[in-house]
């Protein structure tokens, strides 16, 4: 069966690409489109052993560094790719991925980890803090985004959602119903650890909707230790506030980030997440996990089995989720906590998506 699989761009190595690298095994001989790549990100990657082709976004000027400027353009580029010949396509979209034309009766699967943050329900805070230039350009520019997503959503035979989060977002906004498979976590990569060193661990993209201030000032009041790991806009306000119990790591190696999890008594988890990874991949050390009690985290966090969920999202929230977690910490058991992480392995999702992908034919032959 030969395979289109279509990504919204390839810049760095994260959830989204993990997703990736997990169809790329499942359809070992897929073809990966893109808008833009850089090789030098993948090179250890399963990805880079595809043929990927790019669309003209990659050769406009810092195309690399800017691909999010060249935005309104995306839409014309997908329908410029010519797939012809394939019996399978497959689109990931976060950005904009599942608007190409697709050949008469090949089946279209997108598998959505979000309907576009920043042209549906984020558009606000998007909005709220861009430059001058781009805040006057938004509104038409994101209108005539949101009218062709809707259309493109019509080019999709089945959608797939990462989460029941996002299947009701799908629903909210291309009125179509969704699959939900889970994304994979790489649980082998990770080993059980134990004990702990005392120290809670927040780790993932410092940006405003992940609420990281939030840990910060819950951290600052009680004077517990938290280290924070990751890189992003709020980076800089962050080490601003942060209190001597409070320690920025900024980005770091794999192999350390590992390491920290194994250490930590358990992660933070302040923010509203599609699906939400990090939080697997604690507990797939045995780490409990203290997760805001909205979006992907209800999926995946068993308050009282494998962390606890806090209602509201401020510090007094969190800190008072802290201080029954630290009271009953004995009830968390890390072989159970890294039992349940198990079942959302790579091997797991990778025989969901096939066992779909396999009804969908069945269906087609019968039709």
């Amino acid at each position: 069966m030969k395979v289109a699989i279509i990504h919204y761009w390839l810049i760095n190595l994260r959830g989204g690409e993990k997703v990736l690298e997990s169809l790329c095994e499942t359809f070992p001989q897929a073809d990966i489109y893109t808008h833009v790549y850089n090789p030098d990100a993948f090179s250890q990657s399963i990805i880079s052993k595809h043929k990927v082709t790019t669309t003209f976004i990659n050769k406009l000027p810092r195309a690399q560094k800017a691909y999010q400027s060249y935005l309104p353009l995306m839409p014309m580029a997908l329908e410029e790719l010519d797939l012809n010949g394939y019996d399978l396509i497959i689109s990931c979209e976060s950005g904009p991925a599942k608007g190409i034309i697709p050949p008469p009766g090949v089946p279209h699967i997108c598998y959505c980890h979000s309907p576009m943050r920043y042209a549906w329900d984020m558009y606000p805070q998007y909005k709220a803090k861009a430059g001058r230039l781009k805040r006057w350009l938004m509104p038409p520019l994101m209108h005539y985004l949101r009218r062709w997503d809707q259309q493109t959503s019509t080019q999709v035979s089945h959608f797939v959602a990462n989460s029941h989060f996002i299947a009701s977002r799908i629903q909210t906004y291309y009125r179509r119903d969704a699959e939900v498979i889970h994304p994979p976590v790489s649980f082998e990569e990770f080993e059980l650890a134990e004990s702990h060193q005392g120290y809670y661990l927040l780790l993932g993209q410092l940006v405003r909707y992940k609420r990281a201030d939030i840990a910060v000032e819950a951290f600052n009041k009680t004077g517990k230790r938290l280290i924070v790991v990751g890189e992003g806009e709020q980076f800089d306000e962050l080490k601003a506030i942060a209190g001597p119990s409070v320690e920025l790591r900024g980005r770091l190696p794999f192999s350390e980030i590992k390491s920290l999890l194994a250490g930590c008594k358990a992660l933070v988890f302040p923010g509203v997440e599609d699906f939400g990874i990090v939080p697997l991949e604690a507990m797939a050390c045995g780490k409990p996990v203290i997760a805001y009690g909205k979006g992907g985290a209800l999926e995946t966090v068993q308050h009282g089995v494998t962390g606890l969920l806090f209602d509201e999202q401020n510090e007094q929230s969190l800190n008072n989720a802290i201080n029954q977690f630290e009271t009953d910490y004995a009830q968390f058991d890390c072989h159970t906590i890294r039992q349940h992480a198990s079942g959302f392995g790579k091997d797991v999702f990778k025989r969901r998506f096939s066992t779909f992908v396999d009804r969908i034919f069945a269906t087609k032959q019968q039709g």
